[in-house]
Formats: structure tokens, C-alpha cells, sequence
């Protein structure tokens, strides 16, 4: 009989728990050439199983954001906000065809500053991947190749002596600009060669020389390594991604296996399903379980999780935060040491006819200017959907990342063995043998799931099981949740709890200080009770707001504790001379919740605004009207206004616009023409014909920040200044956010609005709610064009500074 654990429980018979035993690691820990001996950074480097940041273990926060897609006045505020939502590391297409549409002359003026990219993010705290190419892809035309280069008479992405004659131009010109800030104190600390190349490894070890003879160093060097890619042993980090959907397949195809498949947990690192447009690939079910990790050199790493989807013409997939976050919880789950995401700042083509297009003899038609990906972080600079519960967990993976990163991922005995289970509950452990966390999941899109009943998790560690919850209880859908197993903060150990921790909080270190004790985040997931188990004294503290009340804890079994947590519950634990501070955050503020550490202090703010920390460290807010922001304090227990103020003279607000009477066009057409099997989007001259126009003004504004909301329904949209195309749009049946600011607009500019109806017969596909208005209209039965202008709204939003 195995060894009983101190806080085992005893599980009621007609109940089996879910069981998992922990796997140590089968290799030994070993440090590759790179990062170690090659290219040696003062902070950063690798081992088999994880990255190390001056010797302690991390797992770092990549999201990609394309500097010449948004203009330079906005870049500061991005990254800080993508800092803010626990992003370290931002990384970036360097966009050939962007800087060098006419050979022999790059440019890096403007939004195409590259080297000042590079010191704005290290401004703001942020490392720094340059995805260098030469060929990107990123939804550009011939791939980001110049069209120059595209009909260039050599060999494209092999060791063509007239290819890597023309890279070798373009990484000199890169080498130029950014040489002086790679080394080992730079906060450059990754470089990928090329994109999907699949069978080139020679040709990736070739344009790592090219690049290191010019000055592009880095301790680590990276390529993509799905779809089965050859890649150059031991000369890169390979990387992997997982999207929950994707506009690159039929418009009339099912929820690709590819795509379903990141919302389970598995040892499977490979997707043949991104960039599967280009190439054929299988779908056919999941794949056999592979090693824990993909390379027995690196750790298991990724750079294409999706913080959202592109929409193309002839499929607009839409996925909700919760999807997103599921996606990247599960590689957490996995055993991921790099959590990177495509795209987590969305933008705008600079130009027109830079698209990926079938103009270009691409599968996919793609917006002329619109790259907003559904991202976390919008194209106009706005939060998307997956933006809070994304830095929820990256908060988590701050706090924790130095005992999560050396765990290894184990499946439990009974998981799904296919993308069709909607039965089995999906979970995973990470685990030393001593302590750990159970990553659980229950979400996805498309396919509904039901709320699993009766559920009890049983954990055996090295001193044996730990039953967790202490009775069986239901999980919800939409549950995305990662438990502590036997951790120890403050002298005091915690069994396990049935919440989420999102960060510790450092009690002061001053000499006379009342309470030195650090204090636990937990966030309560919704529909589930928040238990700790726990052999420490617990007392619940008492203030003005949220008086001790004996039902806020209960003892539903020997050192367990159940909580009330309809409201933020502060407890006290404590236990042989350690003491141990607990706040339990309710579900339902969740969403608000942010923790910034960007000045070098962790403060754990409430907002449901946007929320950073400024130059000097200070709060700063981007919001339309008078912000609700409240910061937490660990000296006394309680959430306070934070008192901020909008710039001197800068007015928000929210108004209607008024566009003026319709211009209707000629009737729309079925079909715009077609490539591959794949509807074409219409051409300029197409909406300009069927497209009903409204035209408008703005009124002057105060200085700050402005939007164009508009709710629309029908094909496609487009914004015009005085006759000029600026932005445009696939109607998914989300609102289009258009940042003003970025248009540069004259006090007296007309604006002219251009919606083009959708077609009953159409072959487009629309996400659910879209899908369900397009048939609610009826105008599929009726053979009547779908199109309407619900609404467009003028959106001032200041920055608000926090005052001290």
C-alpha cells in the first residue's frame, strides 16, 4: 500500500477520482552549445528543459507586433501595454517588402525604425525577437519578398548563390541598424532565421552565418518546426504554435482536427495544420503521443500560439478570449518553457496592395489594410477579448515561473483519446515529485460542451496521493484553471486549493516592519467552490468593508477550508513560526484584474480600462470616461482609489455621428471571382459600384486619442478621406474599431463610409452570431443583399495619470 499524504481525504465510494501520477524526467538536465557557450548573454540561456534568466529558471512571454504595421507615435504606449499585460518579450516581423520596395534602397525612417523599435521596448522592459526572414510570410505579399526579389531569376530560399547574394544585401542593411544594440548585455535576445521552411536546414544554417558576419547576434537563434521541418541540429531553438481556428482552409470545411486539437492536453508539439494552406497536410484525427519534449536539446518553445485569427475574405474565423486562453493554457499544461504568441498587437498594412491576395497566386484574399487579428491588443490600440484572461495566467507564470519551468508535464491515466470526446474532462499535471499544479480545461468553440459532474482529481506525488477537491464537485464550462499542489510561501504550506493563483505580493522588508509576510492571489474560478487545504491555523482579517462574518469560512473537513468568495476574502494562515497571507479574488472581477511590475514593485490593480505603468512608473490609463481604478495594498488588507487625471485639456467622451442619408450602389454580385476553390474579395472598383456610401465630419478634437466605432453588417467595408481609401474591412459581426489618430486627419476632412452588402450566395464563411443574423435577416431565402449601418461612434479617450 502506497504511503498515505497528510491531507488525503477519504473519497466517498460511488465516487473514482481522476487519477495522475507523477513522471519524473526521463534525461538528464544538459545545457546546449547556444545560448552557453556560443553567443553568451549576461542574462539569458538555455537548457534542455527550460530557459534560464541569470541562472533561475523562467518561462518567458513573447507576442508579436509589427512595428511598421503601427505608427511610431503609438509604439511606446503598445509595448507598455503589452507589458502590463505580462508580455516580457516582444517580437517582430522585419517586413522586407515594407522597407525595400525599390532595390538598392532601404529605408528606416519613420515607422520603419527599427533600431528605435528596439529602445523603445527596451524602455519599456521588454526583450526583443527579430524575426528576420528574409521570407516572413504574415499575410504579406510574395511573403514579404519586395516584388523585385519575388522575380528575381534565382533559386528563392535555398543556397542559390543569386539568392544569398540578394539576403546578404538585406541582413547588411539589418546589421547596420541594429548591430550596436545585439551583445550580451542587449535586450535582442532571439533571432529567427526565415519562416516554415520545411525541408532547407543547410539553408538555415547559412543565413545564421550571413546574419552573425553583420552583427545580428543573439544567444538564441530560432526557426519554426512545424509541419515536420528539417531543421539544422543544435544551430536553433525549434517553435512551435496552435491556433483555435484559422482562415486558411475551405470556406465550406468543418472545424479543422488541427485546429481542435490544441484544446486538449497532449505531448503532440507539431501542428501540420499552420501554414497548411501552402502545403497539403493530414487532419485525420490525433496523432500518437510523442516525447514530452520536442528536441532532446531544447526546451519545448513556442511562437504562433493565437491571440486571435486574421479574417479572410472567404473565411472569418472569430474566436472569444476564452478560446484563445484555453489554447494557451493547455501548452502551460503541456510543459511549454515559452509561451509566444501571433499576433498579440494587431495593425495596419502601411500601404496599399501589400496583402497576401490572389493577385498574388495566394489561397486567401486578405484585407488591404486591416491586420487586427482579433488580438489582445487591437489594430487601433484597443483590448480585445483575450487580452485579461492571457494576463492572468502570464501574472501566474511571473510569479511561479521559476518552480513551474523545471516541472515536467504528466498525462493522467484516462485522458480523450480523440478531438470528438465532449465527455472526458481534460487536465494535466506539472510536477517535481514534491509539489505542482493541475492545469485543468474546459473550454473550446464550435462543438458545446456540458458542465462535468462529480469531479475529484487524485495526485500521487513521491509521499504519496492527494485528493483534491475534498469532495467531488462539477466543473463548468469554460473552466480554465491551474491548482497548486504542496506549495510553500512564507513558512507556511499550502496542500492544495480549487482556485487559481495569479501572484505573490512581498511583504515589506523594512526593519520595523508590523507584517512582513508575503500574501497569495488566488482567483476564484466561476461555479466552483474555493477550498484550501491546509494543516496551518486560518483566520479571516476584518475591515470597514467586508466585516468578519462566520459564513465566509467553514470547515467542511479536518484542515479544510471552504470560502466564501463573493468578494475579495483576506486570510491569514500561519503555522510553526511561518505566516502566510491569502486574498481570494471573486470570478466575477477576474477580467478586471491586472498585475504591473514594469517599475521593478508588483502592485495588483483593479480596472476595466487599460492600465500600464509610465516612464516614471506611475499609472496611466487609457479609458473614455472618468476610470475606476483601485489598487491593492499589502499593508492593510484593502483595495483603494488610485486618483488619476486626464492631460490638461484632453476631453473623453463617447457621441454618436451623424452620416447623413445612404447612397445606395448597384446590386451586389454572387461572386467576385474565385482562385483555388476560394471566393475573391471584391476589387476597389467592385465596392465602389455595389457599396451604399454615407458621408461625414468629425468635429475638432481635444487632443486625446480618438476612435471610429462603427457596428455594420454586409461584406465588405471601407473607409475613405477625401476620396482616398485609408482602411478597410470583412464584416465578422464584431464592431470596426479605426484608430484617428493614425489617419492624420485635416479639421475639415470628409470622411465617406462604404459598405458593400453581402449576397445571399455569397460563399463566405461568418462566424456563429454573424452566420445566425445573416440567416435571422432572411435575406438568404429572400435573395435580398444583407447590409446595415447600425451605428458609428466618435470615441475621445484621454490618458489619465495617476496623481501623487
Amino acid at each position: 500500500m502506497p504511503s498515505q499524504h497528510p491531507l488525503s481525504t477519504v473519497t466517498p465510494p460511488a465516487v473514482k477520482p481522476s487519477t495522475v501520477t507523477h513522471e519524473p524526467w526521463a534525461e538528464p538536465l544538459t545545457r546546449p552549445a547556444m545560448s552557453t557557450e556560443l553567443d553568451r548573454h549576461e542574462r539569458i540561456s538555455l537548457t534542455n528543459r527550460f530557459v534560464e534568466q541569470r541562472g533561475i529558471p523562467v518561462i518567458p512571454v513573447s507576442g508579436e507586433f509589427h512595428y511598421s504595421r503601427v505608427p511610431r507615435a503609438e509604439w511606446a504606449e503598445r509595448l507598455r501595454l503589452m507589458r502590463s499585460g505580462g508580455v516580457t518579450v516582444v517580437a517582430s516581423y522585419l517586413i522586407w517588402s515594407h522597407h525595400e520596395p525599390v532595390q538598392g534602397r532601404p529605408g528606416f525612417e519613420g515607422d520603419l525604425d527599427v533600431a528605435a523599435f528596439v529602445r523603445t521596448a527596451a524602455e519599456a522592459g521588454l526583450d526583443v525577437v527579430l524575426r528576420i526572414g528574409p521570407w516572413i510570410h504574415g499575410e504579406v505579399r510574395n511573403g514579404g519578398f519586395p516584388d523585385w526579389v519575388q522575380l528575381a531569376p534565382v533559386a528563392h530560399r535555398t543556397d542559390d548563390p543569386g539568392y544569398l547574394e540578394l539576403v546578404d544585401a538585406w541582413f547588411a542593411a539589418l546589421g547596420a541598424q541594429l548591430a550596436h544594440l545585439c551583445g550580451p548585455s542587449s535586450n535582442v535576445i532571439a533571432i529567427q532565421l526565415d519562416n516554415e521552411l520545411y525541408d532547407q536546414p543547410g539553408h538555415l544554417a547559412t543565413l545564421k552565418r550571413i546574419a552573425r558576419g553583420h552583427g545580428l547576434v543573439a544567444p538564441i537563434y530560432t526557426a519554426t518546426a512545424w509541419g515536420g521541418a528539417e531543421l539544422p541540429d543544435a544551430e536553433v531553438l525549434p517553435l512551435y504554435g496552435g491556433y483555435g481556428d484559422g482562415f486558411w482552409v475551405d470556406a465550406d470545411h468543418a472545424w479543422d482536427t488541427t485546429f481542435r486539437e490544441h484544446f486538449f492536453f497532449s505531448h503532440t508539439w507539431d501542428d501540420p495544420g499552420i501554414g497548411a494552406d501552402l502545403r497539403a497536410h493530414p487532419g485525420i484525427g490525433r496523432r500518437p503521443e510523442t516525447p514530452r519534449l520536442p528536441s532532446a536539446s531544447f526546451p519545448a518553445a513556442t511562437c504562433e500560439l493565437g491571440g486571435g485569427m486574421a479574417t479572410a475574405y472567404h473565411r472569418r474565423p472569430l474566436l472569444s478570449g476564452a478560446d484563445v486562453a484555453a489554447v494557451a493554457h493547455n501548452k502551460v499544461g503541456n510543459g511549454s518553457g515559452w509561451q509566444g504568441y501571433y499576433m498579440y498587437a494587431g495593425g495596419s498594412n502601411p500601404r496599399p496592395g501589400l496583402q497576401e491576395s490572389h493577385a498574388s497566386d495566394y489561397p486567401n484574399d486578405l484585407p488591404e489594410f486591416d491586420y487586427d487579428f482579433h488580438a489582445p491588443i487591437g489594430a487601433a490600440g484597443r483590448l480585445g477579448s483575450g487580452h485579461a484572461p492571457l494576463r492572468r495566467q502570464h501574472a501566474f507564470l511571473a510569479a511561479f515561473g521559476d518552480r513551474l519551468a523545471p516541472m515536467p508535464s504528466t498525462l493522467p491515466a484516462q485522458h480523450p483519446t480523440d478531438v470528438d470526446d465532449t465527455e472526458t474532462l481534460r487536465w494535466a499535471l506539472r510536477s517535481d515529485g514534491a509539489s505542482g499544479w493541475l492545469f485543468i480545461t474546459w473550454q473550446q468553440p464550435h462543438v458545446p460542451l456540458d458542465t462535468v459532474r462529480g469531479v475529484q482529481f487524485e495526485v500521487n506525488l513521491d509521499d504519496g496521493p492527494l485528493v483534491v477537491p475534498h469532495a467531488p464537485v462539477d466543473v463548468p464550462v469554460g473552466t480554465i484553471a491551474h491548482w497548486p499542489l504542496c506549495l510553500e510561501l512564507g513558512g507556511v504550506r499550502l496542500d492544495w486549493a480549487t482556485a487559481s493563483p495569479l501572484t505573490v505580493l512581498p511583504g515589506s522588508d523594512a526593519a520595523d516592519a508590523a507584517d512582513a509576510a508575503p500574501t497569495l492571489v488566488l482567483v476564484a474560478e466561476p461555479g466552483i467552490p474555493v477550498e484550501l487545504a491546509t494543516a496551518a491555523s486560518v483566520t479571516l482579517a476584518e475591515d470597514a468593508d467586508s466585516p468578519a462574518d462566520a459564513a465566509v469560512l467553514t470547515f467542511p473537513a479536518p484542515r479544510v477550508v471552504l470560502v466564501d468568495a463573493a468578494a475579495p476574502r483576506r486570510l491569514t494562515l500561519e503555522h510553526d513560526g511561518g505566516r502566510l497571507h491569502v486574498l481570494v479574488l471573486p470570478a466575477a472581477s477576474a477580467d478586471r484584474v491586472w498585475v504591473l511590475d514594469e517599475s521593478g514593485r508588483r502592485r495588483l490593480v483593479l480596472s476595466g480600462d487599460a492600465v500600464f505603468e509610465d516612464a516614471d512608473g506611475r499609472l496611466a490609463v487609457r479609458a473614455a470616461a472618468d476610470p475606476d481604478v483601485h489598487e491593492y495594498s499589502a499593508a492593510t488588507g484593502r483595495f483603494a482609489a488610485v486618483v488619476v487625471a486626464p492631460a490638461p485639456g484632453e476631453i473623453g467622451g463617447t457621441a454618436v455621428v451623424a452620416v447623413g442619408e445612404p447612397a445606395p450602389g448597384e446590386a451586389p454580385r454572387p461572386s467576385y471571382g474565385e482562385r483555388h476553390g476560394r471566393a475573391s474579395a471584391p476589387s476597389r472598383e467592385d465596392v465602389a459600384r455595389h457599396a451604399t456610401a454615407w458621408t461625414f465630419t468629425l468635429p475638432a478634437g481635444s487632443g486625446a486619442r480618438r476612435y471610429l466605432e462603427v457596428d455594420w453588417a454586409g461584406d465588405v467595408a471601407r473607409l475613405e478621406v477625401d476620396g482616398v481609401v485609408v482602411a478597410d474591412r470583412f464584416w465578422d459581426g464584431t464592431t470596426w474599431t479605426i484608430g484617428l489618430d493614425a489617419l492624420d486627419l485635416a479639421d475639415a476632412a470628409e470622411l465617406t463610409l462604404r459598405v458593400l452588402p453581402l449576397h445571399p450566395d455569397a460563399a463566405v464563411h461568418l462566424p456563429e452570431a454573424a452566420a445566425a443574423r445573416r440567416a435571422e435577416a432572411g435575406h438568404v431565402a429572400s435573395e435580398t443583399p444583407l447590409i446595415a449601418l447600425d451605428a458609428v461612434r466618435l470615441v475621445e479617450a484621454p490618458l489619465w495619470t495617476e496623481q501623487r
